[in-house]
């Protein structure tokens, strides 16, 4: 190409991300800053390459820059941001980020939640949980399959309970994923007889 826009690089950005190029990734986007083209909300959304690295100073860095080109304020980038710091092992940063937010919607809570789940930090999921409901965000299948996991490493029985009404409530209870997520809630949380409840109203 003669000459390549911040589309173009979004394109190239996004293709070495969807093939699991981190490193590449992360070599195209300095590749941009190096031209001087201005990083849209789009190609800022490759801090996961830094996430697979778990190169948490260059993450730190690009939130630098995400804050002073005013993306600090879109969702998706700051989701991506939690994520990032989440997936390094620092969820005392994503928290931060996560607090910063005016109005929570259920991708950044969903965020959060696996962040935590994945840093073993269950409580800390189950209250963000509660946050979440305090704030009327509508919960999605993959906030409860991070509530169901938070449950297992806390041993959290009757959350776990509630959690099932909901999901109940909300029609997911004949997804497949779903169901095997209660099974090992209930299985890690030793009582077999939900366990074996759930699992025999499986469909399939």
């Amino acid at each position: 190409m003669p000459a390549q826009n911040v589309v173009s690089w979004d394109a190239m950005i996004f293709g070495n991300g969807k093939c699991g190029q981190a490193q590449k990734e992360l070599q195209i986007f300095h590749r941009v800053q190096d031209e001087g083209v201005q990083p849209d909300s789009m190609n800022m959304g490759f801090l996961n390459a830094y996430a697979s690295l778990v190169a948490l100073e260059g993450g730190r860095h690009v939130h630098e820059q995400i804050n002073q080109s005013g993306y600090e304020s879109d969702v998706s980038v700051v989701s991506s941001l939690i994520d990032m710091y989440a997936k390094c092992g620092s969820m005392e940063e994503a928290l931060r980020v996560f607090n910063k937010i005016p109005s929570h919607d259920a991708v950044s809570c969903n965020v959060i939640i696996l962040g935590h789940v994945k840093c073993e930090q269950g409580q800390k999921a189950l209250n963000l949980f509660q946050q979440m409901q305090w704030e009327s965000v509508e919960p999605e299948p993959m906030t409860f399959v991070g509530v169901l996991n938070s449950c297992t490493s806390v041993a959290a029985l009757e959350e776990g309970r509630r959690a099932q009404e909901q999901i109940i409530q909300r029609g997911c209870e004949s997804d497949v994923f779903m169901g095997s997520s209660l099974v090992d809630m209930y299985a890690k949380c030793a009582s077999m007889e939900d366990a074996l409840s759930v699992f025999n109203k499986m469909p399939s």
